[in-house]
């Protein structure tokens, strides 16, 4: 964590201890947070972060999963005011999408944070990774890997905030090599089985591929798959540092890079902005930028979220 986040940190978390477990004590405050899907450990984590932070000031969790379905996640978030939150942490499955819900939680009071992906609307602070530097790290290092020389191809995502940042990012590293040429870019939908069969069809179109740079490591692992199954030299970067793919590359092989991200500290940071301002801080953040890191061989066996 870099001293801007540590100083932002603590100074909202040292709010929250000299006045917050007081009112706390008062009243129970109530946490809503919606995300745009948990059938990802990177979600997972976060969730179970959130839940450590919560149980330490007493306060009470609703958590909903939105399954990528903005409609879901704006009738979530309806339930979730219905049952009187007094912060919504919000991880938007569609950031123009859920404006209403974000126009929606202001109305009634609500502090809102976004986590990870930001939303458009009236939100109070948004924190999240170094989303465009996680893209260019990755595709820098794949390009050094490849020596500056090769066709390249881009395992693109949901198109959210985060996931175009991630792409920019790619493509700006990509540009500075003359050698590197990018032939293709699809979407497998940051989703293992669906990157599977989308990279099965890249190698099959493309006989001079030589690296892939997936925009998140669920998508990366489906594209290890169908990269180790076609039997060819084709090197793979990513963006998440999840543990099954920190391991793949510590093993060797393909996949050679992810930048990881640390979702752990961003809803950590998210609600420490949100309980700031909730407990009377007048100057909080409005945005809380979180560092990213290059997980390679080097370093893999000692990386964790």
């Amino acid at each position: 964590m870099n001293t801007l986040l540590k100083t932002v940190s603590a100074a909202a978390l040292g709010f929250v201890a000299s006045t917050g477990l007081a009112a706390a004590q008062d009243d129970t405050l109530k946490i809503g947070m919606t995300f745009q899907e948990m059938n990802n450990p990177y979600f997972v984590s976060m969730q179970e972060a959130l839940n450590e932070a919560a149980a330490q000031i007493g306060a009470e969790v609703i958590v909903t999963d939105a399954g990528h379905d903005v409609a879901k996640q704006i009738s979530d978030v309806e339930d979730m005011l219905q049952q009187g939150i007094d912060i919504l942490l919000l991880n938007p499955t569609d950031s123009a999408g859920v404006e209403s819900a974000v126009r929606m939680a202001k109305d009634q009071g609500v502090i809102v944070v976004a986590v990870d992906a930001n939303a458009n609307g009236p939100v109070d602070t948004f924190v999240g990774s170094k989303n465009r530097d996680a893209g260019y790290q990755s595709c820098a290092y794949l390009a050094e890997a490849l020596g500056g020389q090769g066709e390249v191809a881009i395992l693109d995502g949901i198109p959210v905030v985060p996931i175009l940042q991630r792409v920019e990012g790619c493509k700006e590293a990509l540009a500075e090599h003359e050698g590197i040429t990018l032939v293709d870019t699809q979407n497998g939908r940051q989703d293992r089985s669906v990157a599977l069969g989308v990279v099965e069809n890249m190698i099959q179109s493309h006989q001079n591929l030589a690296g892939i740079f997936s925009v998140n490591d669920g998508g990366a692992m489906g594209a290890l798959a169908a990269i180790q199954g076609s039997g060819r030299d084709i090197k793979l970067t990513s963006v998440d540092g999840a543990p099954e793919a920190v391991k793949a590359i510590a093993d060797g092989g393909p996949f050679i890079q992810t930048t990881a991200q640390f979702p752990r500290d961003q809803v950590r940071v998210g609600l420490g902005m949100a309980l700031a301002q909730y407990w009377g801080a007048r100057v909080v953040p409005t945005e809380v930028p979180i560092d990213v890191r290059t997980v390679d061989a080097e370093n893999a066996a000692d990386f964790s979220w």
